[in-house]
């Protein structure tokens, strides 16, 4: 029974390289180094979010939505996601970090306020 590849594995950075690779109904095998795609090195979470992100067409409100966690969490998620696959996610909205202060009890109505009109 297949499973699912153990990435990433612990106290390793390197990327691995396949040497196998079988078709068993066809009864082929083949043998060489090969290179996973970055897509194939995500973490388990990191996959899921990117499997629902398709699902939904890109739409980050509907993620939102699905999860039942706020917008800026959903946003770190993804950013999450755009590093697991190597490219670096735009820097973070202040007005983001502002409502997650909030929502989290960091700061009172009153000063997310304030950081928003900024």
């Amino acid at each position: 029974m297949s499973k699912p590849l153990p990435i990433p594995f612990p106290g390793v950075k390197e990327a691995p390289v396949v040497i196998e690779l079988r078709f068993p109904n066809a009864d082929v095998t083949v043998r060489g180094e090969f290179e996973l795609n970055e897509f194939a090195l995500l973490s388990s979470e990191n996959l899921e979010f990117l499997r629902l992100y398709i699902k939904v067409r890109g739409n980050l409100k509907e993620v939102e939505r699905i999860l039942g966690v706020s917008y800026p969490t959903v946003r770190a998620r993804f950013d999450a996601m755009l590093r697991g696959i190597g490219y670096e996610p735009d820097l973070p909205d202040p007005k983001d970090e502002a409502l997650t202060l909030l929502e989290k009890g960091a700061i009172s109505p009153e000063e997310a306020l304030r950081r928003l009109k900024k």
